[in-house]
């Protein structure tokens, strides 16, 4: 019987292991090799662990299989290859646990996730994490993690301390949210783990006192900052973790969400499937823990072991049904996996605009949206999307509506400056992520943004013709190169003989966007075309632009967005404050109060609250009655003024719960951007702009809305409400005049309307002043009144000369006697119409009058020549471009589908190779004395010298360094990382900026590098030349000094003295290749482009330039020195006839202040004066 019962055990043991030898050899097999590798893949997860952190996922994968790996197999350590830190640190089960607790499914998540838990695992040798949490899923996960026993706190809460002390004491985990880059120096013990024993208990002193400490207290401490810049000290505390969500997490999120919403069984199913799934793998992996537990313990021989037997046959049979369960999971996972896929579009399209979204709020602050925010708007589209019985039309009509709920919520709260950026860049992403034959590819975009900025136009092909600026023929050179499939012929085809008429007359008509392209028209589609656009015709970008938008998107993508704000007061509650933003002539106010009105609502305070110091109760306050009242509004005006508060009222609205206040408060603030405005108010807050509309007849009318009929009718003088109205015109001039830049105001000041007001007020005491009888009262005094509007009034801001020069001019122009006659008009054009004087006593007929205004302006209003308007456009697209690559993620490719590094050692070879050697200074000083050292022009050459050697040594030792870096053979300081940066963007280095100049482009300042030296090397080594590049000097006033020096010195004996002499300029009719040799006294210099005027060669004056022409080179400037007031003599010869003369102001660069001007030519003019100061013409050493 014993024997039997042997016998059948034997047979049963034989039976249950029957199923398991293959398996447990392939383990044992794997587990051999496995041990083999241990301690590098041990290695390799640590460093892990402790290093890649605060990467995004695609450069963690750099660092650990280019990297660490290398490094392993270079020190001969045995390393499984292509390791996946996440197999290798979890299991499936804990992911699943993981996730349904709330964590991301991405592998990124993933891996955070396990750097998290393996530190807070061991607190004694693990760091406590600082969470780099934008989107706030991490945060959301650790909530849901360690729900029964966190704390959430913050550095700001009055009760933070307690908090920290309690959870030591306890042993639980505190969640510190918000944290900004400087940490309180509060938690500094704790995470140095400054923990000491007294006795028995472990004590960890804080503020000096000492608190008990538990071994199972953790710390997270979180960030909403995108982009924080932590101290080294910092990372060297704390595990800083990057736990930003990933495109392609978040399209995996959506994709969830979409298939929930459309879907219910399907995500019912999977997720059922997956908690079966993870019951499963958990019961099978406690059947063999329990087995090899039983089998480690069992002595003697195994088939008396009864219990080993049973366990081994509960084993077995559980095995075959849970793999069963398994393989059935596995095929009813790849059908929901399957029928899901088709919805990926819709996620796509999510995840894209997302991070659009994301990319915005790099452009100003104000601009941040939170993850739940865009899961609302992703939500509603599907929620509100029309219905379709054809899935493909379904998710069409999900993509069409949510593009434009998102469009239309993202575009109301940004500036108009913004809002075609974020257009343009909407639809070139969409584009670069489609998955079809309409897909952009990455060159094509990065050539759209850099065109030719990294090319110089001395190592370029020569262009064919004299009317295409250098530019442009490095524009076309770049698209031929970065997008070789429609362009790469295009500098033959411009070049071929007989094409130059086509391409002259396409480069030179009004709208060459709309307009066939010669030859290759038939081969571009939308994108080719602004490109072209863009690489001509810069001024026409933009527009382009619009064109290309309104084919991907739709023309109601490419219009101006009108703000309903009644339909915003109704998605909103009490606990989302809307902000309006800001800006110069902007003013919510009676926006608000007339939605007030209608709805019957009143404003607490009443007209609102300004923010200042001591306003923060009375905010709070107007925040509460709001809050316990009937559908009263809290306004909170210019919080800009109040952080503090903001900062308050954000963990008030957090705290409150939404059925503790009335349904119809709401809380309206109004502030102008800043960049400490609280992350957590804006991502929890509607944003809204609401910006005057642009032009002269907006703004007359805005003026005429601080005033009314009362006013009109305060004087009976005639001249009165002439005066009133140029008073208007005048204000809204100065406003627009900005617009144009430079050549409008050198200083775009502020003008507001407290100085309307204050100048208003000023005409309301000089009429008093002279009374009201025409006959016996004085007369206006034409000469104060413009005096005190241009000095006092609007004078206060003006910091530049020239500008002051310019206001004067205007009011000089505008405000004059003239006013008073019949039919008056500041300016009239058949094509835009006229800008008179209303001619009416009423009010309402002078806003009747203002009605036939022009809506569009021509720049001639101003004073302007029609060029000013493509100089606006060409600023507005350049402008934009540059913002759009500036928020590029610098992970990307380069072009060739090269890597950003790949292109940035390419640029510093080629630099490297044609950058030139430093002077020995001693060498020059010889090389000088040869032709006169102590001569001050000479002097001043050394001066030069020495200035551009600095900059050439620069150049050279970042270049090589930024080469080491890249190799890893040194560190990469933040000033190399710049470097690295600026110029992969085909930009110039902020640091070789400080030794050198500004330019917009890499390619144009190494040239210009190239050209100064070259000046200067020919100096020293040859003579002195016979005519002076004067943009190639860093200090143009000094070389006009040593000519005054060097004139005087020549009339010494004449007892001529430096202070006495002026400098005295004649434009040459000589072209600068014309000059053979230098004057006998004074210098000739070239190189000066004018800007608002041309010059007539012939008749040796100023002249109107051409249309569409871009700034042309003044002829050969003769410049010498002359005793006193003789400079100013007129000229002799042919040119008797001309009287006027304009003090033309000579910067250089385009941006004009007092310290790029480098000082006045006398230019002949036949017009007054006061018509080249309104042109805003100049001379620039540079254009660029």
């Amino acid at each position: 019987m014993a024997t039997k019962k042997r016998m059948d055990a034997a047979n049963g043991l034989i039976d249950a292991l029957s199923g398991e030898r293959e398996r447990w050899t392939q383990q044992s097999n794997e587990f051999i090799e496995r041990i083999k590798k241990l301690v590098g893949d041990v290695a390799l997860s640590c460093a892990f662990i402790s290093y890649c952190g605060p990467f995004n996922a695609s450069f963690r994968h750099t660092l650990l299989n280019e990297h660490f790996y290398q490094m392993c197999t270079k020190l001969k350590i045995p390393v499984t290859e292509n390791i996946s830190v996440v197999k290798f640190l979890t299991t499936d089960s804990q992911i699943t646990d993981w996730q349904i607790e709330g964590l991301p499914s991405d592998d990124h998540s993933v891996q955070n996730a396990i750097m998290i838990t393996s530190n807070l695992s061991n607190v004694k040798t693990g760091k406590f994490p600082l969470i780099i949490d934008p989107q706030g899923q991490g945060l959301k996960w650790l909530r849901s993690k360690y729900a029964n026993e966190v704390k959430v706190s913050q550095f700001s809460d009055k009760r933070f301390g307690d908090h920290l002390a309690a959870q030591l004491r306890d042993g639980n985990t505190l969640i510190v949210e918000n944290c900004v880059e400087e940490l309180d120096p509060i938690v500094d013990p704790v995470l140095d783990k400054a923990i000491v024993k007294q006795g028995r208990a472990m004590v960890i002193v804080i503020n000096d006192k000492p608190h008990d400490f538990d071994d199972n207290f953790k710390m997270v401490l979180t960030t909403r900052l995108p982009n924080p810049l932590f101290t080294p000290e910092l990372f060297a505390k704390a595990l800083v973790i990057d736990m930003t969500v990933t495109m392609g997490g978040l399209e995996q999120q959506l994709l969830g969400q979409v298939i929930g919403k459309e879907k219910a069984e399907l995500e019912e199913e999977r997720a059922k499937l997956i908690e079966e799934v993870n019951n499963n793998e958990k019961r099978l992996k406690e059947y063999e823990d329990r087995l090899l537990a039983q089998l480690a313990a069992s002595k003697g021989n195994l088939i008396d072991d009864d219990e080993l037997i049973a366990t081994l046959a509960d084993a077995k049979k559980a095995s075959a049904e849970i793999k069963e369960k398994l393989a059935v999971a596995v095929e009813t996972r790849k059908r929901i996996t399957s029928a899901s896929e088709e919805y990926r579009p819709v996620a796509l399209r999510g995840s894209v605009l997302y991070f659009l979204i994301v990319d915005m709020s790099n452009v100003s602050n104000m601009y941040e949206t939170s993850l739940p925010q865009f899961l609302r708007l992703f939500n509603d589209s599907i929620k509100l999307s029309e219905k379709a019985q054809l899935t493909a039309k379904r998710i069409s009509n999900i993509i069409s509506l949510m593009t434009k709920i998102v469009f239309e919520y993202i575009t109301r709260g940004l500036f108009s400056e913004h809002r075609l950026l974020f257009v343009l860049t909407m639809a070139c992403k969409i584009r670069l992520n489609a998955r079809d034959s309409t897909k952009l590819s990455m060159e094509s975009f990065q050539t759209l943004l850099k065109a030719g900025a990294a090319l110089s136009i001395g190592e370029c092909r020569a262009k064919p013709y004299s009317w295409v600026p250098d530019k442009a023929w490095l524009n076309i050179m770049a698209i031929s190169e970065g997008v070789p499939k429609t362009f790469k012929m295009l500098p033959d085809i411009i070049a071929r003989q007989g094409n130059e008429k086509l391409w002259r007359d396409w480069y030179d008509i009004e709208a060459p966007e709309n307009t066939l392209v010669p030859e290759i028209d038939d081969k571009l589609d939308s994108f080719d075309r602004m490109l072209l656009v863009r690489s001509l015709r810069e001024d026409r970008a933009m527009l382009a632009a619009l064109n290309y938008v309104a084919d991907v998107l739709g023309k109601e993508f490419a219009e101006p967005l009108q703000l309903d704000f009644e339909q915003v007061i109704d998605s909103t509650t009490g606990l989302t404050p809307i902000i309006f933003l800001l800006s110069q002539g902007s003013d919510p106010s009676a926006l608000i109060e007339s939605s007030a009105k209608r709805r019957k609502k009143q404003i607490i305070p009443q007209g609102g609250i300004s923010m200042g110091q001591g306003q923060e109760q009375a905010a709070m306050d107007a925040v509460n009655v709001s809050f316990q009242g009937s559908g009263e509004w809290a306004l909170l005006q210019n919080c800009h003024l109040g952080l503090g508060f903001l900062a308050d009222l954000e963990d008030v609205l957090v705290k409150t719960n939404l059925e503790d206040i009335g349904e119809e408060a709401r809380i309206l603030i109004t502030s102008e951007p800043h960049k400490k405005f609280p992350i957590g108010l804006l991502q929890i807050s509607i944003k809204l702009t609401n910006e005057p509309p642009p032009g002269v007849k907006a703004g007359i009318k805005r003026s005429y809305g601080w005033f009314n009929q009362e006013m009109l009718d305060s004087y009976r003088r005639p001249e009165w409400k002439p005066m009133l109205f140029t008073q208007c015109f005048i204000h809204s001039n100065v406003v627009e005049r900005r617009k144009f830049g430079p050549i409008g105001f050198c200083i775009p000041y502020e003008f507001n309307q407290g100085d309307w007001q204050a100048s208003v007020q000023f005409l309301q005491n000089h009429m008093t002043a002279i009374g009201d009888d025409v006959k016996k009262g004085a007369q206006v005094s034409w000469i104060t009144v413009r005096y005190m509007i241009a000095e006092i009034q609007y004078g206060g801001r003006i910091t530049d000369n020239k500008d002051r020069v310019m206001f004067n001019t205007i009011c000089e122009v505008c405000m004059n006697d003239k006013i008073l006659q019949q039919d008056y008009r500041f300016y009239h054009s058949q094509h835009y119409g006229s800008y008179g004087i209303p001619n009416a006593e009423e009010y309402v007929k002078h806003k009747e009058f203002l009605d036939g205004y022009p809506e569009v302006d021509a720049p001639e209003v101003f004073g302007l020549h029609s060029n000013a308007d493509i100089i606006y456009r060409t600023r507005q697209s350049q402008q934009t471009l540059s913002t759009i690559l500036e928020i590029q993620p610098r992970g990307g490719g380069g072009g060739g589908g090269k890597s950003p590094d790949e292109v940035v050692v390419d640029a510093a070879n080629d630099f490297l190779k044609r950058l030139p050697n430093e002077w020995r200074i001693d060498v020059v000083r010889d090389l000088l004395r040869k032709i006169g050292a102590t001569m001050p022009l000479n002097i001043f050459c050394r001066q030069e010298i020495e200035r551009l050697n600095v900059c050439v040594k620069l150049i050279r030792s970042t270049l090589k360094d930024l080469k080491l870096a890249i190799a890893g053979a040194v560190v990469m300081t933040p000033a190399l990382q710049e470097a690295r940066e600026n110029l992969f963007d085909a930009r110039v280095p902020p640091k070789w900026v400080v030794v050198s100049w500004p330019s917009p482009t890499m390619g144009l300042w190494f040239e210009e590098v190239l050209t100064r030296y070259k000046q200067l090397d020919t100096w020293t080594k040859e003579d002195r030349p016979a005519k002076y590049w004067l943009t190639g000097f860093y200090n143009p006033q000094g070389f006009l000094t040593s000519v005054r020096q060097e004139v005087t010195r020549g009339h010494k004996n004449e007892g001529w003295a430096l202070d006495d002499v002026v400098l005295k300029t004649e434009v040459q009719k000589m072209e600068k290749h014309e000059v053979d040799r230098a004057p006998n006294e004074g210098v000739y210099v070239y190189g000066l482009y004018l800007e608002g005027a041309g010059w007539d060669k012939n008749k040796q004056r100023l002249k109107d330039p051409l249309p569409k022409e871009p700034p042309r080179e003044l002829p050969v400037l003769y410049v010498t020195a002359v005793q006193g007031d003789d400079g100013k003599k007129q000229p002799g010869g042919r040119n008797k006839q001309v009287i006027n003369k304009f003090d033309c102001p000579v910067y250089k660069y385009p941006k004009r202040n007092d310290i790029n001007w480098v000082f006045d030519v006398q230019l002949n003019c036949e017009e007054e004066k006061h018509f080249w100061q309104l042109r805003g013409a100049c001379l620039l050493c540079s254009v660029e």
